[in-house]
């Protein structure tokens, strides 16, 4: 072998190694998309993350507990203290109620439905609300399994039920035409707090639409 063919074939292997390397190098690689679940550093919530694995188990938290709307309201209306303590779950603002139910949606407000529920008297405002915005941390209050010492501060606390809330518009509301229910017969699964027993505004878990 020359003095030229050796520094030739140092090259060569010099090359073949560097490319087995950048192979190797790629297929360790994971492609991360800017502002999905998996683009934060380890140790730091991620509020995508959170609200896609803790959604289901809320979903079927509240499915296991909803009671007939018929029933719960005849409930509150003859001993709400009772009714509290009997279907509800306790929260900062007043208890938390899993409900079902099924009847007529009427107009809308801002993505707010009015339902007509039979069986449930006139004296009790049933709505549904399907966004944009979904307001309240009523997913989040619904199990009493989320509590604030789960997090490390307010704001992930926050956080957390607004994750709640934007996948279940990802996972039950983009799943139906939520623009045009008016008329329409709806069966839903859901979450609303007590403030006042002549108004629920349910959160959706559940919402069909025949």
């Amino acid at each position: 072998m020359t003095a030229l063919a050796k520094p030739n074939m140092t090259l060569a292997l010099a090359a073949g190694a560097a490319v087995v390397l950048l192979a190797a190098m790629a297929l360790d690689t994971k492609v991360v998309r800017i502002g999905s679940a998996a683009d934060v550093a380890p140790g730091t919530f991620s509020p995508a993350a959170y609200g896609h694995t803790e959604f289901p188990k809320v979903q079927a938290a509240v499915e296991s507990r909803a009671v007939d709307a018929a029933t719960l309201a005849d409930a509150i209306a003859k001993d709400q203290a009772a009714a509290e303590k009997q279907y509800g779950v306790a929260a900062d603002a007043g208890p938390e109620f899993s409900v079902r139910f099924k009847g007529r949606a009427g107009s809308q407000d801002s993505g707010v439905y009015d339902i007509a529920v039979p069986g449930v008297p006139d004296s009790v405002h049933v709505t549904v609300q399907t966004g944009p915005a979904i307001v309240g941390t009523d997913l989040r209050d619904a199990t009493g399994t989320i509590t604030f010492g789960q997090f490390s501060n307010q704001i992930e606390y926050q956080n957390a039920g607004s994750a709640l809330n934007k996948e279940m518009k990802k996972q039950v509301v983009a799943k139906i035409d939520a623009a045009h229910l008016t008329g329409k017969t709806l069966s839903v699964v859901g979450v609303f707090q007590l403030t006042d027993p002549g108004t629920w505004v349910v959160t959706p878990v559940r919402l069909d639409v025949q």
